[in-house]
């Protein structure tokens, strides 16, 4: 049994927990519902009881998963819903819930046996099982919206439907452990949120409670053993609280019912789990409610409370001034028990009570008092939002999207193309969606159109739009993207790739620097992949007090090991093992080439990654003669030979020197810096432009300085421009060379000026 906020005294915990009176020997005959019944007149409840004879034929010879009769189903849900005081036509309704989805009765039959309202209801909330739809996603919105859009015209639609739902979920475990937890993120996902947004608290937390006992059993079942150890010890303070609370308005004259709650396992679990707390931290396990008569008392029963123990700074909320938007008022505060513990208390009427715990049922129930209440109001405004939905919408898809918006305003509800709905945070961007779909998706992601429009990785997406990603199978994370993913899966997994991709790349290229190193001493690299080398490599590895071979390889291209030594220990190592230096594979290793001209050199393509940077300072292209500078840690730096920074490293440090080369194909474009000196005219900027582009080439960034020199308007422009290679630079700087207010134009030295 669910503990909660002491309310096995309202309608819905006792019709719902306990069925009514004690049951009959038949559950499946109206018996079982009739004791619930009572406030309906006897016309009524003569209709009910048709509608039951109807269900009951309906699903003659149907079982459930438990070997029940189909039939105790619908009369459960009509249970919880009398438990609500629902009308006949919304009971009937309950009873009817399935037999158009299962039984193929037609909404024709409904309405001439029952009238059009009953009717009305039941179809609202049949599944669509016989239509044909594109996709799953697209028959469960489309079952969503008909659901909705009969809430939005009358709102006992959504009341059956979550009774409908407790009820299975009380009821899951002949069920296969996959759809138990299936079913029950569902409910914690959709049908728990819009049970608390209608205000059905108490439906709220026991759809909570359920979801959490079928998705982690054995956390449930710890944590329930847990709370009733504490409950044991925590008795004699819960009375001692309560008494002197009870002494202290019978002191102030003030009549009131003092009750106390259990927090529920789930929220124990969740706040475990966002606080980083164990059970024993968790301090709210209990807290009490004060019922009275008037919102007055309320605020003067606050005063009671704050001159009996000392409350905390911070801890005040008015929800009786300031609703909730489901309809729930409340004063909150906390206090400081007598043992120094915090303990909430909440001060409301029998009126809000009634609305805190059953929402938008509230209606029914007070109305049946002869009362007059603003619960009928509550949800008025998110039913007005379908309506209005509804009018701008053309397919079911964007439907629910709009409406979970409604119901999650937390969350954004983006569309694939084939229409399946994503939920991501506010703020995602089309990245957070590439990663929501798939990893893969995410990790060759290239562009995004969003809406048919292309649009940057970076674009923030809104509700409603319909987002297709750009892949090509050679693409890779980009560490840039970490500054702006939204959500905790995609930002994870691109961490993941960059350092799986990291060690990839420096393997790669230690074992390059490893091969070119041993060969100045003659001798070829003993295979990677043979059994009879794994040995050699193992004892290599435990030598540089390493536990694999792998890993020696990876220190080495980030310049943690040097090759030549590692080199030089192997070279010791093979030749104990008979080998001997081979004269071609020693001239090779000592100039670096072959005749063939560049076999023994660490050979660049652009394709390397991170663990091979080209220096800014000097920014080699294909065609400069460069040097590699194997950094400790830090991977291969590329230099031209005629840097001035390249030469003082090389004078510094010339052991961590790396003979390297271009190969003869480039797998991408990079970067030159060209300075202009240029007369300023209008377009002239857009005259440059267009002759770079003329060129084949790209601007990648652009700086420009005007300033007034004898007696002319000059301007000095800067541009970092994507080449392939000197030849193409060459291009370029012709074509712009040709534009007339262009005076000069030149590649730039690291320090150069324009005039120098």
């Amino acid at each position: 049994m669910l503990k909660s906020w002491a309310a096995v005294k309202w309608p819905l915990s006792r019709v719902a927990r306990q069925g009514g009176e004690a049951p009959p020997a038949n559950p499946a005959s109206f018996d079982v519902l009739e004791p619930q019944l009572g406030y309906l007149s006897k016309p009524d409840l003569r209709r009910v009881r048709e509608a039951f004879k109807f269900a009951d034929q309906a699903h003659l010879g149907q079982r459930r998963k438990s070997g029940e009769p189909y039939i105790t189903h619908p009369l459960a849900v009509a249970g919880i819903c009398a438990g609500w005081r629902l009308d006949v036509q919304a009971l009937q309704a309950a009873l009817m819930h399935d037999a158009m989805e299962d039984c193929g009765v037609t909404k024709a039959e409904l309405i001439e046996k029952f009238e059009s309202p009953t009717a009305e209801l039941v179809d609202g909330l049949t599944k669509l099982d016989k239509l044909q739809f594109s996709s799953k996603e697209e028959s469960q919105a489309e079952s969503f919206r008909k659901m909705l859009l009969a809430m939005a015209r009358d709102i006992r639609v959504v009341l059956i439907k979550l009774a409908d739902r407790l009820h299975n979920m009380r009821t899951m475990d002949a069920m296969s452990a996959d759809k138990q937890r299936r079913i029950a993120q569902e409910t914690l996902d959709i049908y728990a949120p819009i049970a608390h947004r209608l205000g059905l608290n108490q439906t709220y937390r026991e759809l909570q409670e359920l979801s959490f006992r079928h998705i982690h059993p054995w956390r449930f079942a710890a944590l329930e053993r847990a709370r009733e150890r504490a409950r044991g010890t925590r008795r004699d303070l819960i009375e001692r609280i309560r008494f002197d609370v009870e002494q202290a308005f019978a002191r102030a004259d003030l009549p009131v019912e003092v009750q106390w709650r259990e927090k529920t396992l789930y929220a124990i679990y969740a706040k475990m789990r966002s606080k980083h707390l164990s059970f024993a931290k968790v301090s709210d396990l209990f807290g009490f409610r004060i019922l009275v008569h008037d919102p007055m008392q309320c605020y003067m029963g606050l005063g009671v409370l704050h001159g009996l123990y000392k409350p905390q700074e911070g801890r005040f909320k008015d929800y009786i001034a300031i609703p909730k938007a489901n309809g729930y008022q409340s004063l909150h505060t906390t206090l400081l028990s007598p043992v120094g513990t915090a303990v909430e208390f909440q001060l409301r009427t029998q009126a809000m009570h009634l609305v805190a715990e059953q929402g938008v049922a509230a209606h029914w129930i007070y109305k049946l008092k002869g009362g007059s209440i603003e619960a009928q109001h509550l949800g008025s405004k998110l039913l007005q939002s379908l309506l209005d939905i509804q009018a701008d919408t053309r397919d079911a898809g964007e439907f629910l999207e709009h409406v979970r918006i409604d119901l999650f305003p937390d969350s954004i509800f983006v569309f694939t193309p084939k229409s399946r709905i994503v939920n991501l945070p506010k703020g995602a961007t089309p990245l957070d969606f590439a990663y929501a779909i798939h990893s893969d998706v995410g990790d060759h992601c290239v562009a995004a159109q969003v809406n048919g429009d292309m649009v940057p990785l970076r674009h923030e997406l809104r509700s409603g739009d319909v987002v297709e990603i750009v892949t090509a199978p050679h693409a890779r994370p980009n560490p840039n993207w970490l500054g702006f993913v939204r959500t905790g899966r995609a930002r994870s997994k691109i961490r993941h790739h960059l350092r799986t991709l990291a060690h990839e790349e420096a393997r790669e290229l230690g074992l390059k620097m490893l091969a070119q190193a041993l060969r100045s001493e003659g001798l070829a690299l003993p295979a990677r992949d043979s059994e009879a080398s794994a040995p050699m490599w193992q004892q290599l590895a435990r030598w540089a007090g390493l536990r694999h071979a792998d890993d020696l390889l990876m220190e080495i291209g980030v310049g943690r090991k040097i090759a030549s030594i590692v080199a030089k220990h192997l070279a010791r190592m093979l030749r104990e093992a008979g080998e001997r230096p081979d004269a071609v594979l020693l001239s090779m290793g000592r100039y670096g080439a072959d005749e063939g001209g560049a076999q023994g050199l660490v050979l660049l393509d652009g394709s390397e990654g991170a663990s091979v940077r080209y220096a800014p300072c000097c920014r080699p292209i294909p065609g400069d003669e460069i040097r590699g500078y194997l950094g400790r840690g830090e991977g291969l730096m590329v230099h031209t030979a005629e840097c001035g920074i390249g030469r003082r490293l090389f004078q510094r440090d010339s052991e961590h020197w790396l003979a390297v080369a271009w190969a003869d194909e480039m797998t991408r474009a990079f970067e030159a810096e060209i300075g202009l000196l240029l007369t300023h005219a209008k377009g002239v900027l857009a005259q440059v432009a267009a002759a770079v582009s003329a060129a084949e080439a790209d601007i990648n960034h652009l700086e420009m300085d005007q300033e007034a020199g004898m007696g002319n308007l000059t301007a000095e422009m800067r541009m970092l421009i994507a080449v392939k290679d000197r030849h193409h630079l060459a291009d370029v700087l012709r074509s712009i060379k040709r534009l007339a207010p262009v005076r000069s134009v030149k590649r730039m030295k690291p320090g150069q000026s324009l005039g120098g």
